[in-house]
């Protein structure tokens, strides 16, 4: 049986699970391809944009080099933030190693935040598509041993096609999942691994700057 026919023969049931499955599938490739694209770049600019920040001689030229290679901001709004506000707020409060600490903190949470999008998709269809595709076999199944027993003769070769067709919707939420589950996994490593890179570059930035005033 061919997809055509599959689709017109089966019931509202089967078919909205097929097209939830496609629905998944290619979220799931979109943002497998977005983030593989995002991440590559990034591991790439965050060691590059760290070693220019080094090499400047002055700060404000650190700046400028550091945003030659920084295509995502992944690291220039750390320098950003480092310009602390003016008195009179409780933001501006405190000591400034304190107000350094808040402020890069802050800057590297939002940064991986945005590096993380897309992690909750794809460990939601790498979780409920198997799910998914299982409901639509056992409705499946279901449908074609109700049709026989109205026939009132069930014979293997009878139960065998249906059964068989049933079956595709399992395989099918399967082959959704897999890529759903090795992209968060692989995704995850590489945001923990740039996590770590911007982590300790803010630590050597706060180093730097109260370093500095002291």
């Amino acid at each position: 049986m061919n997809l055509l026919s599959f689709w017109q023969e089966a019931d509202w049931v089967i078919r909205f699970v097929a097209v939830s499955l496609l629905a998944m599938s290619v979220s799931t490739w979109v943002v497998i391809l977005w983030k593989f694209k995002l991440l590559h770049r990034v591991k790439h600019d965050v060691p590059q944009s760290t070693a220019a920040f080094w090499q400047a001689s002055q700060f404000d030229e650190a700046h400028t080099r550091v945003a030659q290679f920084d295509r995502d901001q992944s690291v220039t709004p750390m320098l950003d933030a480092t310009l602390l506000p003016l008195g009179g707020t409780l933001a501006a409060s405190g000591e400034r190693e304190h107000q350094l600490t808040r402020v890069l903190r802050n800057s590297m949470q939002s940064t991986v935040s945005r590096l993380q999008w897309g992690q909750l998709l794809l460990a939601t269809v790498g979780a409920i598509s198997p799910f998914v595709g299982l409901l639509g076999t056992v409705w499946g199944i279901f449908n074609a041993l109700s049709g026989m027993a109205e026939v009132g003769q069930i014979t293997l070769e009878r139960v065998a096609g249906p059964v068989g067709e049933a079956l595709v919707m399992t395989a099918a939420g399967l082959a959704v999942a897999i890529p759903a589950v090795l992209a968060y996994n692989v995704f995850g490593r590489t945001v923990a691994q740039i996590e770590v890179e911007l982590e300790g570059f803010a630590q050597d930035l706060l180093n730097l700057l109260t370093g500095r005033q002291n």
